[in-house]
């Protein structure tokens, strides 16, 4: 015989369970990409290396 307490018990806990597993997922996923990007954005940068900015005028006064 099924003991109905103990079914919503363990139906909460799953659930429960569930949204803690894909919070976690989520935010494992976010770390992996950060990462991704930055790498990506080292190995290009000392790759192909920016020119360098010229330099402002300063205006001449009158």
């Amino acid at each position: 015989m099924k003991n109905p307490f103990m079914s919503m018990f363990l139906s909460g806990a799953n659930k429960i369970a569930g949204s803690a597993r894909a919070q976690a997922t989520a935010a494992v996923k976010r770390e992996a990409a950060k990462n991704t990007r930055q790498a990506t954005k080292a190995w290009t940068d000392a790759l192909m290396p920016k020119a360098a900015a010229p330099k402002k005028r300063k205006s001449a006064k009158k």
